[in-house]
């Protein structure tokens, strides 16, 4: 970028037309002034200084600052490159073909297929193992190399290669790239009737197939709710999810922003439920931890306020602001924070943090608690709160151990683990059968452990009962089976393991909540914590 390009640049910036309330004369002077000496300053240090700056770094660096004055931590601006990763995580979309894709046995292997996108019907399939894209070798290629060229623009083709199990000769496909989505929301029916819902965003579409999940699961006796590490996402999406749990015409959030017209006047706009109910008489329980955050604690909040679940878990992370994102020159794009937003009680779920993201400090004892209709009493000062804090399970000293040697033999435990639960997993489901683990592929799974360099951890039984638990999940997850996955889970997952208990005691929310009592009254008599650490 040129001098003069830079100028104009930061001179459209400075002039950009947010909404703004009309200046007085004095103000438009000082602001004309300010904006001279700021591009003055930046000419001389261009000209002027030792180090040599070209024009790109000194704009660059500018925005940084201004960005770093807002003293706003989730506050940023997004290059090109980063506004597409940025809507492909908050949305799911992204330009492709529809695969999922991992490194096994040294080579990129598709491990999913996206019903309906391009992949599907062009004819690939689960273990393909990709030979080629467009005329480049890619037998050496790394996951990541394979996803860039795979990737391109919707409309657009790429050619590939494949190799087939049973098939001689490689097999060739030209597809062309479409929009992919990719859900956020998986569902299963578990053991006891009990409905497991896991969202691990809130992302476009999240609240159809929110509603998708709670109507196929209509003959479940009680749903549970998974936003443990769900970072939030699309405000009204998370809305619309809170709409279909509770009663038309109450109040799901407030949100308080600044006026438009820049007179610093706040203005607050309610947001009411208008849908109908799909699960009104079922038992609701919503897990968080401390990763929950923005729009999954809407969610939550709204719910819980209203008495319609009991939440379980850790303090979720508090992130009750409002960001928006709006265009800048040059395909860039400016998030700010603009407002903040408030659970159905008045809570503001906002937890203040410096400009790095830690938590600063608090006295929560100056915070008065409020209390539902139903009488439950619900505490008040950034994150939700849950209902039961439960200690999350750690890692044993010598699981630890496994990992750190691991880690210093070069052992990619994820790509062994992953090699032998792919295999198994389709072996499975070629005999249609359910998942498992059978002796012989886990014993094959420990020598290639072993002989990587392992030997000396694989030998132990809380070590060997560690690894099986872990393949279990994986051949589970592999065969998209999510009430197994979550029951294999259940074994090392205290809070989803209390979870599964009240819920499987529990006919009614009120019934529910009792349990949820007797069980804090139990640990409190007891002096033992929730949960099992380990």
């Amino acid at each position: 970028m040129s001098h003069r390009l830079l100028l104009l640049s930061l001179a459209a910036l400075l002039a950009f037309p947010f909404p703004a309330r009309a200046q007085t004369q004095d103000e438009a002077a000082q602001s004309d002034v300010e904006e001279r000496v700021f591009l003055g300053a930046i000419e001389l240090v261009r000209r002027m200084h030792l180090s040599e700056f070209n024009d790109s770094t000194l704009w660059t660096r500018a925005l940084d600052g201004l960005i770093e004055g807002l003293a706003d931590p989730y506050a940023s601006v997004f290059t090109p490159l980063e506004v597409e990763a940025f809507q492909e995580s908050t949305t799911g979309n992204y330009a492709g073909i529809g695969v999922s894709i991992v490194q096994l046995n040294d080579f990129v292997t598709i491990t999913g297929v996206f019903r309906g996108a391009p992949a599907a019907e062009a004819g690939l399939q689960v273990g393909d193992v990709i030979l080629s894209v467009n005329g480049h070798d890619a037998r050496d290629w790394s996951t990541a190399t394979a996803s860039d060229s795979i990737r391109g623009e919707v409309g657009t083709s790429v050619d590939m290669e494949v190799r087939r199990d049973g098939v001689r000769q490689p097999l060739a496909f030209t597809l062309q790239r479409d929009s992919v989505h990719v859900s956020a929301v998986q569902w299963g029916l578990l053991p006891d009737g009990i409905g497991y819902i896991t969202l691990d965003r809130v992302a476009r579409q999240s609240a159809r197939e929110f509603t998708q999940a709670l109507d196929s699961l209509g003959e479940a006796r009680g749903i549970l709710i998974d936003l443990r590490r769900n970072p939030g996402g699309y405000l009204d999406e998370s809305l619309m999810m809170a709409d279909v749990m509770l009663a038309r015409g109450e109040l799901l959030a407030t949100t308080r922003n600044r006026r438009s017209g820049g007179s610093g006047e706040i203005s607050e706009e309610s947001y009411r439920g208008r849908m109908r109910p799909r699960v009104p008489q079922k038992p609701v329980v919503v897990l968080v931890d401390r990763y929950t955050a923005s729009a999954a604690e809407i969610v939550t909040g709204a719910l819980q306020d209203h008495d319609r679940a009991l939440v379980l878990g850790e303090r979720t992370f508090g992130k009750g602001v409002v960001q928006s994102v709006m265009d800048l020159p040059h395909g860039r794009k400016l998030r700010i924070t603009t407002g903040s937003w408030h659970t159905p009680l008045g809570r503001s779920l906002h937890r203040e943090r410096d400009v790095e993201g830690n938590p600063l400090p608090e006295n929560l004892d100056t915070i008065a608690p409020l209390r539902t209709a139903g009488g439950r009493t619900l505490r008040s000062g950034g994150g939700i709160f849950p209902d039961l804090e439960i200690a999350p399970d750690t890692l044993t000293s010598l699981e630890r151990e496994l990992i750190a040697v691991a880690e210093e033999q070069g052992v990619r435990m994820g790509t062994r683990e992953a090699e032998a639960a792919f295999a198994r997993a389709r072996a499975l489901a070629e005999a249609e059968q359910p998942p498992s683990v059978d002796d012989a592929t886990f014993e094959a799974y420990v020598r290639t452990l072993a002989s990587a360099g392992l030997e000396d951890q694989v030998g132990s039984e809380e070590i060997r009962g560690y690894l099986r638990w872990r393949l279990t999940i994986n051949v589970a997850d592999r065969m998209e089976d999510v009430a197994a996955s979550t029951m294999a889970r259940a074994e090392r997952d205290p809070t989803l393991r209390l979870a599964l208990a009240l819920l499987g005691e529990a006919e009614t929310q009120d019934e529910l909540f009792a349990g949820a009592a007797l069980e804090k009254a139990r640990t409190d008599t007891e002096g033992t914590t929730l949960g099992t650490a380990r």
